[in-house]
């Protein structure tokens, strides 16, 4: 019997720097010419010396990234994937309004995986573009594949899924039936990129190279108060917050922007936005009386709110209290008093300006703020709260704000933590952010006719 010699080649598979969803594959061994080619011939991307990418327009990568981690095994290939990248695989997700619900996951896959042949052929110039339009609804375009089967295909739909609706013999059949249909809309050449198309080309494009001078050992954190604290990482915050609390269910969509947290009873939802700007708004929660109903209140904060100011907020959420607060209950004197007395018993300066009633700490580098004319507005879910750390109130460096009929037992925990807890203060490093934000259902693919009589259906 004999037996295949290993080949002297490794492969790590880990998450893309830049791209959420992409994988790179890091070649090193003598023999690290055989990996290559098999991965180059399954599309990955050369993006630096030794290292590939997996780029795709269906979020898919971590699935097929383990299809090749496979067969490169078979082949005699060491293959090392790194904890990061296996939580990705092993993530179990679906597309949130997805147009086809009667499909499995598996099926799903299947019609995304087509997509991604007919974006690819589009990009390799096998499959040439000769028109587009849009249709009230999506894109649609029509073409000829050069190198395969010589056919003429029309296309329906954007990204993840986009379709052969139909076929032709001939270029000029295919556009004729076209131009019958969008004349006045159609436009030559392909349409331009979507977003999720622009970032794949993005994640393809040659990777910097570090050097390999070693970097200053960075400066100790600094213990601060909990408003003066890092941001630090968001993500993992709601990743673990999701782990430890199996009564919110994690929604994945469409793109790679937003995350959907819902709580199982449907009246309480969570949405972060990855990758905003340190005083754009990342997070948004929501308490609803029921799934169907108009929000009770609402709470937002910025991308560099503290991490532990918001980790208490998650933790007071996950003990469920406060979210059946009565419509009909303003925000009274009692309310304001009980939601910041932590403040007031931690000396923050107490001032009253018109509609504004403030407390600000000792230092003068944090606050929070009441505006008791939206109170009076309670059905508009105004920003009636605001809190904020920074220079001044006009230039915060974050902020959370929040409506008049946010919990006064929440806000008097955030209160709470603002005066006594403290964080740590240390050195940015860069950031990765991931996922999503929601798609309402497309129609069902239209008929391009090649003769008066003739349709299609899906």
């Amino acid at each position: 019997m004999t037996t295949t010699p290993p080949i002297d080649a490794h492969v790590r598979l880990d998450v893309h720097p830049t791209h959420s969803s992409a994988v790179t594959a890091t070649l090193t061994g003598t023999q690290a010419r055989i990996a290559h080619i098999g991965l180059e011939a399954a599309n990955w991307s050369v993006v630096a010396d030794n290292v590939l990418a997996l780029v795709r327009i269906d979020s898919e990568e971590p699935y097929w990234a383990q299809d090749a981690a496979k067969h490169l095994t078979a082949e005699g290939i060491a293959v090392e994937i790194t904890p990061r990248l296996q939580e990705a695989m092993d993530e179990e997700w679906t597309w949130a309004n997805y147009p086809m619900p009667w499909c499995t996951r598996s099926e799903i896959r299947k019609v995304s995986n087509e997509a991604q042949k007919i974006h690819d052929d589009i990009r390799n110039g096998q499959l040439l573009i000769h028109a587009h339009a849009h249709d009230g609804q999506t894109t649609v375009a029509v073409g000829t594949y050069l190198h395969r089967t010589g056919k003429s295909v029309y296309l329906h739909g954007e990204n993840h899924l986009r379709q052969v609706a139909d076929t032709f013999d001939s270029p000029a059949q295919a556009l004729l039936a076209f131009e019958k249909v969008h004349g006045t809309q159609m436009r030559p050449g392909p349409a331009p990129l979507t977003d999720t198309e622009r970032s794949a080309a993005e994640a393809r494009t040659p990777l910097a190279v570090t050097t390999a001078k070693a970097e200053p050992a960075p400066p100790e954190p600094k213990i601060v108060p909990v408003y003066l604290a890092d941001a630090g990482d968001h993500d993992a915050l709601l990743n673990g917050f999701l782990n430890t609390h199996g009564e919110f269910e994690k929604w994945r969509t469409w793109s790679d922007e937003t995350t959907h947290a819902i709580h199982e009873s449907q009246t309480l939802r969570i949405e972060r936005v990855h990758e905003s700007q340190p005083r754009e708004t990342a997070w948004t929660i929501a308490a609803y009386e029921t799934p169907v109903s108009d929000r009770m209140w609402v709470l937002t904060a910025t991308g560099a709110t503290p991490y532990p100011v918001l980790q208490e907020l998650l933790n007071h959420l996950a003990d469920g209290d406060g979210w059946d607060t009565s419509i009909g209950a303003p925000a009274d004197e009692k309310t304001v008093t009980t939601a910041t007395q932590p403040l007031t018993d931690a000396g923050w300066k107490h001032t009253v300006d018109g509609r504004w009633i403030r407390w600000t700490s000792p230092a003068g580098d944090a606050g929070v703020r009441f505006d008791a004319f939206t109170a009076q507005h309670p059905s508009q879910n105004l920003a009636t709260w605001s809190i904020w750390a920074g220079p001044d109130p006009d230039r915060p460096t974050w902020t959370v704000t929040a409506s008049p009929h946010t919990p006064s037992s929440l806000l008097s925990d955030l209160s709470e933590t603002l005066a006594n807890d403290t964080g740590l203060r240390r050195p940015q490093t860069a950031g990765t952010g991931r996922r999503t934000s929601l798609v309402s259902s497309p129609p069902g693919i239209p008929a391009v006719a090649a003769g008066p009589a003739a349709s299609r259906s899906r």
